[in-house]
């Protein structure tokens, strides 16, 4: 396709999985019918909707044994809260790797596989305020580090079309603290992560923000993008994935992201809103993606769905028949795009 289009990552996962999100079996019969329903859709990229993770954010804690109930809490708009654990001893270390998502999805599909992995700065928030005896956040940052390196590099070099970082917490940050603090440290600890790669293998890194979704809710979407991209463009990465079709000022938006897109990055715009119930027309996404082409070079342009679908397993708030329409809608749209725009 001219103008390239991807999922974000998550999709509803069938009642049978949730019954329990461990039986390997349940898993691959999930991921055969989302690769298969990915597929009928048209998208010429495809992921595995996180059917065997717990949430985007928490399968590198999978069976991790140093962990406890008291961690960060994340307040969403509606009033429901969502709480991380917190590591109780070290060494801080994956339980699980994103990799055996991705070569499970992989040999599903001849279609380029898209992986999703959570962003180092998310799991620095599992070190407890308090700090742990024997073990200092410095080391703790040290190990997540590498751990992070890790998880990126084994889905590149296993052939993933891309590795998206899930960073959602970047626009919570400046909720949390408007001084931007948080938010340079949450930068700053993915740069040195992201610096640890080639160029060419940056190229193939993106980052995803949005305002958080869950249960038809989300966190930030209250705090002014104009606050969050001139750092979220900092990131040494080769593109970014925007939520945008759930913005009030979507051509507001637009112009701060042209502003600031770093040179030779590629901007994924958000044409579908995984909360909002109704399916969008293919007209409807055309016009989204010609909006973006009055502020963006065609050539640097790419769509995707604001968010996942289901970024925590129990959210079941979208139906896998409304995911899987959106993402066609998504696909057709932007083609029209395309058309229209002589590419």
């Amino acid at each position: 396709m001219p103008i390239p289009t991807e999922p974000i990552g998550s999709v509803p996962r069938p009642a049978y999985l949730l019954a329990d999100i461990t039986d390997a079996a349940l898993v691959d019969k999930a991921l055969t019918e989302t690769i298969a329903e990915f597929t009928a859709t048209g998208s010429p990229v495809v992921t595995d909707g996180e059917q065997g993770k717990s949430s985007f954010a928490t399968y590198p804690l999978a069976g991790l044994t140093n962990l406890g109930p008291d961690g960060a809490v994340i307040p969403f708009a509606d009033g429901h809260t969502r709480q991380l654990p917190a590591l109780t001893a070290g060494p801080f270390r994956y339980g699980d790797y994103a990799v055996t998502h991705y070569q499970r999805a992989r040999g599903l599909t001849e279609l380029p596989v898209k992986q999703a992995v959570i962003a180092p700065s998310a799991l620095s928030l599992l070190y407890p305020a308090d700090g742990i005896d024997g073990y200092s956040r410095e080391q703790f940052l040290a190990d997540l580090a590498d751990e992070a390196e890790k998880d990126i590099r084994q889905c590149l070099e296993a052939g993933a079309h891309s590795v998206q970082l899930d960073f959602t917490e970047g626009r919570l940050s400046l909720k949390l603290d408007p001084s931007g603090g948080v938010l340079d440290a949450f930068i700053a600890l993915n740069n040195q992560v992201l610096d640890r790669f080639s160029d060419a293998k940056r190229a193939r890194i993106g980052v995803h923000t949005c305002p958080g979704g869950d249960q038809d809710s989300v966190h930030s979407l209250d705090i002014d993008y104009a606050d969050l991209l001139p750092k979220l463009f900092t990131l040494h990465v080769g593109a970014f994935y925007l939520q945008l079709a759930s913005e009030p000022d979507p051509e507001r938006v637009l112009a701060i992201a042209a502003e600031h897109l770093p040179e030779g990055a590629r901007l994924f715009v958000g044409v579908t809103d995984p909360i909002d119930p109704a399916v969008e027309t293919d007209e409807q996404v055309r016009d989204r993606v010609l909006a973006a082409a009055r502020h963006i070079p065609v050539d640097r342009l790419g769509t995707c769905d604001d968010c996942g679908f289901s970024p925590f397993a129990d959210d079941t708030s979208t139906s896998r028949e409304t995911a899987f329409a959106k993402v066609a809608a998504r696909v057709r749209g932007t083609a029209l795009a395309a058309e229209q725009l002589g590419v």
